[in-house]
């Protein structure tokens, strides 16, 4: 069955918004999170794993294109109303969340609850991926290990400056 011109174009037209909407949450997330990290970061007591403060930007906005094409596969499939997509929008807006709580308000221990809780999200939201589509529950890997990795440099911030 021959895919029309029209349904191209909506597909493309989607996978745009899926991709904007997700860079747009990053950008705004960074909103908050570029004067903490200039102001009051630097001043926080560090694991010997911490990354380079310059790393974070590339990998978030490489997990945010991915996550984009991963719940566009799955809309393809599912539609916007499903459960692998409702899954999707909710640990989105965790993601958002911890920006503010960690960054904004800094709230090191309230942050690692919230991103306690988005990982179990962003978990839960891969199987939810793998069981519709392989490859979008394989792009969304990395951002299982990323918000692995996050949570632990979180909780040993937590832990080094109580």
């Amino acid at each position: 069955m021959a895919i029309s011109e029209a349904q191209k174009s909506r597909n493309y037209t989607a996978m745009l918004f899926f991709i904007l909407v997700a860079q747009a949450v990053g950008g705004a997330a960074s909103l908050v999170t570029l004067p903490a990290v200039e102001n009051w970061y630097p001043g926080l007591v560090k694991p010997s794993f911490n990354p380079l403060d310059w790393l974070f930007a590339p990998v978030w906005v490489t997990l945010y294109f991915l996550m984009a094409i991963a719940a566009w596969r799955v809309w393809r499939v599912r539609g916007l109303t499903s459960t692998p997509l409702i899954l999707y929008a909710i640990q989105l807006a965790l993601n958002f969340a911890w920006s503010f709580i960690f960054f904004g308000a800094h709230q090191i221990f309230f942050g690692l609850i919230e991103i306690a809780t988005l990982l179990v999200f962003v978990i839960a939201t891969t199987v939810a991926y793998f069981r519709t589509d392989a490859w979008a529950g394989a792009m969304m890997l990395p951002y299982i290990a990323w918000v692995g990795f996050a949570t632990a440099l979180n909780a040993a911030i937590w832990q080094l400056n109580r």
